[in-house]
């Protein structure tokens, strides 16, 4: 009966630790975890993309993973889930929950909090207190919604897409539109 040397396991292990180090070693500007206390005071510098999950007392990287902190800073084009008091992204894909959701130029998901802002064009679904977007392809619904260009619907107590013709003379003319429904496609 032939038995085999404990060295032989031993030797695998060690060659597919020395493979998996190596892999990892060769994307050196990712991690799949980031700890930070401010963007300069972290496990990675800000520039580091993170593939995983994200613990801030306020941190800012590139995202494609989960971020949870107080202030979290996706830059860059990022994807994932973030929740906080204060989100904020370049271009984000995914979800956002937060006290205020503030996206910078894209967003494509779900906004979620009491203040959501996209500067840019927002894909997706704003739920909060007050939603402010340029551009929407979409739903929002609060109790304050505002659109440059709405293509989709508004649901709250104020609704405001200035691309339809129900407002197209404000300020100097009240709008007769639709204070719980608004809508433009």
């Amino acid at each position: 009966m032939l038995v085999s040397s404990p060295t032989k396991p031993m030797k695998k292990i060690l060659i597919v630790s020395a493979f998996v180090v190596g892999a990892l070693a060769v994307r050196a500007d990712e991690s799949m975890f980031q700890a930070s206390l401010t963007p300069n005071i972290a496990i990675h510098p800000s520039s580091t993309e993170i593939h995983g999950l994200s613990l801030n007392i306020y941190g800012e990287n590139p995202q494609h993973g989960v971020a949870l902190g107080f202030v979290n800073g996706s830059t860059g084009e990022s994807k994932g889930f973030t929740w906080g008091i204060y989100n904020y992204d370049d271009s984000f894909t995914g979800v956002q929950w937060g006290v205020v959701n503030n996206s910078k130029q894209n967003f494509k998901g779900w906004q979620g909090g009491m203040v959501n802002i996209s500067k840019g064009t927002f894909r997706g679904w704003q739920d909060g207190w007050v939603n402010w977007s340029e551009e929407v392809h979409g739903l929002q619904s609060g109790i304050f919604n505002r659109s440059t260009q709405l293509h989709g619907v508004q649901l709250g107590l104020i609704n405001i897409a200035e691309n339809n013709d129900w407002f197209k003379d404000m300020p100097h003319k009240f709008a007769k539109g639709f204070p719980l429904f608004n809508w433009s496609f």
